[in-house]
């Protein structure tokens, strides 16, 4: 039962996680230190994300 009930909680969690941006802006994290930038802060980097995903609409319809 408790197997299972953390299996629940981390897919809960990995969920919440990608729609909430976290995992990518930790993963910018990193990049950023593997490379030896200076990352921008999280509200320029969430705005960046938004201006590029309005710039390219690939297959959406809006």
């Amino acid at each position: 039962m408790s197997t299972g009930l953390g299996s629940l909680v981390s897919g809960v969690r990995w969920y919440l996680r990608e729609i909430g941006g976290t995992a990518r802006w930790e993963a910018y994290l990193e990049h950023c230190r593997e490379h030896g930038h200076e990352p921008l802060s999280r509200g320029a980097f969430e705005r960046a994300r938004t201006d590029a995903k309005a710039a390219t609409p690939g297959a959406r319809c809006c």
